[in-house]
């Protein structure tokens, strides 16, 4: 039945996808501020439509108005008000939008798409706007990626429930994800930093494959994720959301806005609270865990980057996180580092600031100053692993940028890292004879040096940058990243680009890879540790087509990770143990990606792609697939908006083909798994109700109840030598079932 489902689904879906390529009609333009500021990075689409771009140099714009019905063009940038002109009977427009301080009155129609890819960009970056996260339940940030397929959120221990964000096949500690630019999620914050952003403060979030610009760092790999909270002066001046699964999981969300002249402000205030017990696989595990979560956010912006003088953003952060799992009658007040009954605890404290800081002194120079600060404390339980840890995080980037000639710009400066970690291990019982416990600290200084030029060519049709960037380790010396990005326009619709780059990152083994405190293995340290390096190539096609009620684009890409140096626990050699040494051989990373979007007569949604996978490395001469990957995956989304926009529903389907599991033919028989995982396929549907400014939302999850049912090995017997929560592929709690609801007043 699930095949049968699949395949009408898919020949529905292509159905769709017959487009005929016409030569487009251009319209261009320029947009700028009612101060005479050029307003470079500003959206300009199609209303009702996904067909877009952003403005670059000196703010212009070119995109095709072929095929488009309604040709409303809608320009919009943050810190100004939206306009909107009937293009109809023009070819070309200039537009000048207030600032949003000095308005008094508007009335703008239309919204912001929910994908938007540009062709004007240099880097091929997916815009996952905030009309795409309200398709889904989008609780954190772990789960705002329902309807794409560039990223893969993966469990890495399902006791607490903690995930990691995956490209290109690889682990997420080797694409960089930042929030609101910064680098907040790195060493301890990395385990659980992903799912204690909320989704309602989510804006945008920008997905990059393969190397990026070396302007936020080094450790760009296999790609960038940036996610880009609410701007004070842009949102909604009061958001209320509430939330309850059928799990009995509640989460409550409270964002104010206000500005007076040049200042804004945002006030988020998010709890979680926790789930009933549930243990639908008899295994006497929860199938999720309790998790308790506060958090307060505080946002203050100040000018406009764009215009010329001072602008400046300050943020700040405190979270509050508990999390319980284990056996269904593990008390944590009586039985952390128990033997009796098996148990984990995870008690987070974490306050985080960040600012960035500028100084525009016309349309060819500025000065932007970054700084950041993170401190997280952690006191943790895993069986009888007791886990406590600290962390400080300091970081500063000063960046000067600079257009020279009439084709050039330039942007250089300095950096600074500094990382100090603290992390004690020691065993309440070790009868296992394990031997990792101890005293682990790290201290890094990190200070950098990087430029980058962006050279334009035949009115913009050909857009290089080349960057580098030298950075000295304290324990490591010099690291030098280069990097290099190549965008050509074929046709006006038509976009071909290429990047290379080299990266590198340290490691901090217990945090990225949470599953060694949880299983029953021995931790074994073969040597010192090394820094990982990789080199990553890429290339994709766009082609963007309009008809008369149907418009959207295809895009392939392909991207090859090589690395020369690797850390990944070895779990094969011996089922009971698991090997930490630096690994030189040949370890690649092969990916594949098609992808189909299309809207129709304007209410019509339809997203396909293909993603295959290749991701090895050659073990004593021998090709060895890397576990917890599926070669083939496919996606498709749906989405049917009327134009009255009373109500919207949304459909997104996931089909996962067979995975490489850990070995575990060493194991007593009734310990043994599969070498592959089943393929298996998941449903989920949403439905929004809008009644004047309140949006009711009920949605399910996993509707064909797919689980994955007893994934722990030896659950029997948790302080067993054979314990292990790490071959997890597939869903766990089913199928979920969820009602929200959200009010929204606007300024």
């Amino acid at each position: 039945m699930k095949t049968s489902l699949l395949t009408f689904w898919s020949l529905g879906m292509v159905m769709f996808f017959f487009p005929l390529w016409t030569a487009a009609q251009q319209v261009t333009g320029t947009v700028i501020g009612d101060d005479n500021s050029i307003l470079n990075g500003a959206e300009v689409y199609w209303i009702g439509t996904n067909v877009g771009a952003i403005t670059e140099n000196l703010g212009e714009f070119e995109l095709s108005k072929d095929g488009i019905t309604d040709q409303r063009l809608i320009a919009n940038f943050i810190g100004y008000e939206a306009d909107t002109v009937d293009m109809a009977e023009y070819d070309q427009v200039d537009f000048v939008l207030v600032s949003s301080e000095t308005l008094q009155e508007v009335v703008v129609e239309g919204e912001r798409p929910g994908i938007i890819n540009s062709n004007r960009n240099a880097i091929k970056t997916e815009q996952i706007t905030e009309i795409e996260l309200e398709k889904a339940a989008c609780c954190d940030l772990a789960g705002c990626f329902e309807t794409q397929i560039t990223v893969q959120p993966q469990t890495t221990n399902v006791i607490t429930n903690s995930k990691e964000l995956r490209i290109l096949g690889l682990s997420g500690i080797y694409n960089q994800t930042l929030l609101d630019g910064f680098p907040m999620f790195q060493g301890l914050t990395y385990t659980y930093g992903i799912s204690s952003v909320p989704g309602t403060l989510v804006n945008n979030i920008f997905v990059a494959k393969g190397s990026n610009s070396v302007l936020q760092g080094y450790e760009s790999i296999s790609g960038q994720i940036n996610v880009i909270t609410k701007e004070p002066d842009q949102t909604d001046q009061l958001l209320l959301n509430a939330y309850i699964n059928s799990f009995l999981e509640t989460q409550y969300n409270i964002n104010y806005a206000f500005q007076k002249e040049k200042w804004s402000n945002l006030t988020a205030v998010h709890t979680t609270q926790a789930a009933r017990r549930v243990d639908r696989d008899k295994d006497n595990f929860l199938d999720l865990p309790r998790i308790s979560r506060y958090s307060i956010w505080n946002k203050w912006k100040y000018g406009n980057s764009n215009a010329n003088g001072w602008h400046s953003k300050i943020s700040g952060r405190y979270l509050n996180e508990r999390r319980v799992g284990g056996q269904k009658n593990f008390d944590p007040k009586t039985d952390e580092g128990s033997t009796s009954v098996y148990g984990q605890t995870v008690q987070i404290s974490q306050p985080e600031f960040w600012t960035k800081t500028g100084y525009r002194f016309n349309e060819k120079h500025a000065l932007n100053g970054f700084a950041s600060t993170s401190f997280h404390q952690q006191e943790s339980y895993f069986g009888t692993v007791n886990y406590d840890a600290k962390q400080f995080l300091g970081y500063a980037n000063v960046q000067y940028e600079f257009d020279y000639g009439t084709n050039h710009g330039l942007k250089t400066g300095t950096s600074f890292r500094y990382i100090n970690t603290n992390e004690d291990i020691a065993f309440t019982n070790n009868s296992l004879g394990r031997t990792y416990d101890g005293n682990y600290k790290k201290e890094e200084f990190i200070p950098g040096l990087f430029v980058e030029n962006t050279l334009q060519l035949f009115n913009d049709k050909f857009i290089w940058i080349a960057g580098v960037r030298a950075d000295h380790h304290n324990q490591f010396g010099f690291q030098i990243s280069p990097r290099t990005l190549v965008k050509y326009e074929l046709t006006p619709t038509t976009v071909v680009r290429a990047n290379i780059g080299t990266g590198w990152r340290t490691s901090n083994l217990f945090s990225e890879y949470v599953h060694l405190l949880v299983s029953s293995r021995d931790v074994v340290f073969l040597e010192e540790l090394e820094p990982e390096k990789a080199v990553n190539f890429g290339a994709n096609i766009t082609q963007k087509f309009e008809m008369e009620k149907m418009n959207g684009s295809i895009s392939a890409d392909y991207y090859r990770t090589s690395f020369q140096n690797q850390i990944f626990p070895d779990h094969d050699t011996d089922p009971q143990k698991a090997y930490i040494q630096n690994f030189k051989g040949e370890s690649v990373s092969n990916g594949f990606q098609v992808e189909l979007f299309s809207q129709f007569f304007e209410v019509v949604e339809v997203k396909m792609g293909y993603n295959y996978l290749d991701v090895y490395s050659y073990q004593s001469g021998y090709k060895e697939s890397l576990p917890f990957n599926a070669k083939h995956k496919f996606v498709s989304t749906l989405s049917y908006k009327p134009k009255s926009k009373k109500f919207h529903a949304d459909a997104n389907l996931h089909w996962y083909g067979q995975q490489r599991l850990p070995h575990t033919h060493y194991n007593p028989e009734e310990f043994r798994r599969p070498q592959y995982s089943d393929p298996y396929t998941t449903l989920s549907g949403q439905f929004t109700y809008t009644i004047k400014k309140v949006d009711v939302y009920v949605g399910c999850e996993n509707i064909f109840d797919f689980r994955q049912k007893q994934p722990i090995i030896s659950w029997e017997d948790p302080f067993s030598p054979y314990f292990d929560t790490a071959s997890v592929w597939g869903p766990t709690r089913g199928r979920e079932v969820y009602l929200g609801i959200r009010y929204k007043l606007s300024k």
